[in-house]
């Protein structure tokens, strides 16, 4: 085989390899694509839920005010309350507030909840919890979702 023939077989293989290369670009992008859409539908189902369980928290001990997230952090809900105590002349504010985000999509390609909770200023209530988009078991969020706003209810009406 002559230079020239090796030289001719040589660029045929810089554009296969090109080609291919081309070609994974374009499946990856569109499997990010299917990442996002998942993560979008779990998402929905789930902050749908967080707005049925933080209302019914507001229904069931009044004072709370119930508001709708969605910014940078994610996606969910809070409830929050002032109280004031005054008490031989002196006045206290008091603040209290639940907030359940779910995270944006990630690189990661999990889905994370985040639950923040105040209780009288303090901060009294942090948790997190995740799994990988094509293991999501959303009624095993259901359940945290609603274990974890029964939880800060019962640190709340502890709290006086």
């Amino acid at each position: 085989m002559d230079f020239r023939s090796r030289l001719q077989k040589a660029a045929e293989r810089g554009q296969r390899a090109r080609d291919e290369k081309l070609r994974q670009e374009q499946a990856k992008a569109l499997s990010e694509e299917e990442w996002k859409r998942l993560h979008s539908n779990h998402r929905l189902v789930l902050t749908e839920h967080i707005e049925v369980c933080l209302k019914q928290l507001g229904d069931n001990i009044p004072g709370f005010r119930f508001e709708t997230i969605v910014d940078d952090t994610g996606w969910g809900a809070a409830v929050n309350r002032d109280d004031i105590k005054i008490s031989k002349g002196h006045r206290e504010n008091y603040f209290s507030r639940l907030t359940l985000v779910v995270s944006p999509f990630n690189k990661y390609h999990v889905l994370e909840l985040i639950a923040k909770g105040t209780i009288h200023n303090r901060e009294s209530f942090s948790r997190k919890n995740f799994q990988r988009l094509n293991e999501v078991d959303e009624e095993s969020f259901h359940k945290l979702v609603e274990l974890w706003v029964l939880d800060y209810a019962e640190m709340f009406a502890a709290a006086g």
